[in-house]
């Protein structure tokens, strides 16, 4: 049972889902709060091809952890884009070293990504009868990519809106979050069994890696993101 339980609303949302920590616990967050809760996956040629393999995973021991979230998890949906992938082309669709670029971004930034991604969230949620899409964008502890800031999400629920001629809300639980804000608030909804689903089945390792387990998750323990999950877990795990 979650610990923050709120009634849900009468609306339904759609998530954009990785399998990822962020997203996982986005997906939690989304189960708590609204009545039907559907999830949308985007095979776009990743390096890290694992997290499409652990989304069923998470989604199918989450639903586990509470009668009131399994009721309320709907359908996944995986979206191919391959070939923007291959357009886009970064460290997280090519064997690229992973390091800064002369832009002052990270190679792994794919660009419009998320641009892309709630573009086609949109369609299905308006096909869907689906009334807010959900995102795990944070420009708090985040590597730098450009649209994951909330301007850029802003900037697209306008842009959605006329495009749909409706609005598209877009909820960012994790905007303004710290990776250790991020480990606490899956620890309030789901207590320590949703933080334990966090680490042992969700993926977030760039390079794909799962062959060796830290406290934090499955990772290689040096690129981009497992660096970020990892000392927000040595923070959050001070606090507590």
């Amino acid at each position: 049972m979650s610990a923050s339980r709120s009634a849900p609303r009468e609306s339904s949302a759609l998530l954009l889902f990785s399998g990822g920590q962020d997203s996982a616990t986005c997906l939690a967050w989304a189960l708590d709060r609204f009545a039907r809760v559907e999830t949308v996956g985007f095979d776009y040629g990743q390096r890290h091809a694992v997290e499409m393999q652990a989304r069923q995973v998470v989604r199918e021991r989450m639903a586990e952890l509470d009668t009131d979230w399994a009721e309320r998890l709907g359908p996944d949906h995986v979206v191919d884009l391959t070939g923007y992938g291959r357009l886009a082309d970064s460290a997280l669709t090519a064997e690229r070293e992973i390091e800064m670029g002369a832009r002052g971004l990270p190679t792994t930034f794919v660009p419009g990504r998320n641009l892309v991604f709630l573009t086609c969230a949109a369609a299905l949620a308006d096909r869907r009868g689906l009334d807010v899409l959900v995102g795990g964008m944070c420009e708090t502890d985040f590597s730098g990519y450009p649209d994951c800031r909330r301007d850029t999400i802003d900037a697209m629920e306008t842009a959605l809106a006329l495009g749909l001629d409706r609005p598209v809300p877009i909820e960012t639980p994790l905007m303004h979050l710290t990776k250790a804000d991020t480990w606490a608030l899956a620890q309030d909804l789901g207590g320590g069994a949703l933080v334990r689903l966090i680490v042992e089945d969700t993926h977030t390792c760039y390079r794909g890696d799962r062959s060796q387990i830290h406290a934090w998750g499955h990772g290689c323990g040096t690129c981009p993101a497992c660096d970020l999950r990892a000392r927000g877990w040595a923070e959050w795990s001070g606090r507590s």
